[in-house]
């Protein structure tokens, strides 16, 4: 598997960088985790939009969907189209909110472009396994976990602490965790987001070989926030950056 970052921006997109998004590839199946707003462009770099093979959603706040909506103008509108839709996975009622967001009528919505599916515990997707749980986040959020041959990948969306998303990356050959908050603000809220001493301790109790710090708000520094995690985790940290590729 290869990892390639379209966007690690967190809550908003930064002046480096598009909101959450990346590229899992192998065996020629390109999967996108998240298309948040800005991403769009930042994949075309990479590849065209025909040749995605799935998106997978980690939940519906803008900063990781919205930019659903310029791929579904791409998939109607381009000189190349129609080609075959293309899967969606996401949380129940994202093709309603998707509609919404661009002001469509429900029926069909997207749904001549995109063919949306709502998460399972475990689906298979191109070559890959994708496994599901809940995140602890305001709105429906889910954890993934990508495993292909013996390698797996994990991403923690947005969630805050929890003892389920370490059990979900045991293992793990690398751990994509977002790290939204400061250590040690008391002002911190609750069940929102990780900061960087959770993702690290996160890390070191699921066992995990890599750990890449990403969804870093631009009011923070990324490479601080990767020493906070080094605090807590003994092993590798690395900062996530856009275009930066990852090996798995």
């Amino acid at each position: 598997m290869k990892l390639t970052v379209l966007g690690c921006s967190g809550s908003v997109p930064g002046p480096d960088s598009p909101a959450s998004s990346y590229l899992v590839s192998a065996d020629g199946f390109q999967l996108v985790l998240d298309l948040g707003s800005g991403a769009l462009g930042a994949l075309q770099r990479h590849l065209s939009v025909p040749e995605i093979g799935a998106i997978g959603l980690s939940h519906l706040h803008p900063d990781h969907c919205m930019d659903l909506c310029g791929l579904y103008v791409s998939a109607k509108y381009s000189p190349a189209s129609p080609f075959p839709r293309i899967p969606v996975f996401g949380p129940p009622g994202t093709a309603a909110r998707m509609a919404l967001a661009y002001d469509l009528p429900e029926d069909p919505g997207m749904e001549e472009e995109l063919e949306f599916h709502v998460w399972q515990e475990i689906q298979q997707i191109g070559p890959f396994t994708v496994r599901t749980i809940s995140a602890v986040h305001p709105v429906p959020a889910y954890s993934i976990r990508v495993e292909h041959g013996n390698k797996a990948l994990v991403f923690t969306g947005d969630t805050g602490p929890n003892d389920a998303l370490i059990e979900f990356a045991r293992g793990a050959d690398l751990l994509l965790s977002e790290a939204a908050l400061k250590d040690d603000d008391p002002n911190n809220p609750v069940d929102l987001h990780l900061t960087p001493a959770d993702a690290g301790e996160h890390a070191k109790r699921a066992g995990v070989k890599r750990l890449v710090i990403t969804h870093v708000p631009p009011w923070f520094n990324r490479l601080v926030q990767a020493e906070g995690a080094r605090r807590t985790f003994p092993g590798e940290v690395l900062v996530a950056t856009p275009n930066a590729v990852f090996e798995i």
